[in-house]
């Protein structure tokens, strides 16, 4: 499937996945964002993925913040550890009224599907992004790796949020060029 393909597909399933669902409790964000500090690449460590997504390898969702506002996003992924890079390109936009803790993301015009910065710890390096629906999650560090201890914690603030954890995947990091990583960040907890 074409990456255009793929990003219609993703938009679509997530305009028609809250059809049949009955409306949730809205997902608690964060109280503020610093969207310079948030801004750069998050490594993907687990998620419960939209269709496209669902067999990833090396995922990272990269934003960077556009003088208009906007916030231009590149997801890169692989469906296999060696497979052709696929990427995606939605742009968000910060809601209004939310700190910078919820924003749209726009795959394709006109729909937007909500982003809901639900965890940020005070380093920013980790993360948690998800919605009101409760369909999808993404658990989210700045670095490829972290320890056990450190997931097992992020894990548990996904449940305490509303999702059940059985769609919950953990997305393989297995860098072609981990070689080159520097090492900035965390490895451990």
């Amino acid at each position: 499937m074409s990456a255009l393909a793929s990003v219609f597909a993703a938009a679509v399933l997530l305009f028609f996945s809250g059809c049949a669902h009955r409306p949730a409790a809205p997902l608690h964000a964060v109280e503020k964002v610093d969207l310079a500090r948030f801004m750069g690449d998050w490594y993907v460590i687990a998620h419960i993925p939209s269709r496209p997504e669902r067999n990833a390898h090396n995922a990272i969702e990269s934003y960077v913040l556009a003088q208009d506002g906007r916030i231009e996003t590149t997801f890169r992924y692989r469906n296999t550890p060696d497979g052709p890079l696929k990427t995606m390109h939605p742009v968000g936009r910060v809601e209004p009224g939310s700190d910078n803790a919820v924003w749209s993301m726009q795959f394709v015009w006109p729909i937007r599907a909500e982003y809901v910065i639900a965890y940020l710890d005070a380093d920013y390096r980790y993360t948690i992004v998800g919605r009101s629906k409760r369909d999808y999650v993404w658990i989210m560090a700045r670095a490829p790796e972290i320890s056990d201890e450190k997931y097992a914690e992020l894990r548990q603030r996904v449940q305490d949020m509303g999702y059940a954890l059985d769609g919950l995947r953990r997305v393989p990091q297995a860098w072609p060029e981990r070689a080159a990583w520097d090492g900035a960040g965390d490895r451990g907890g």
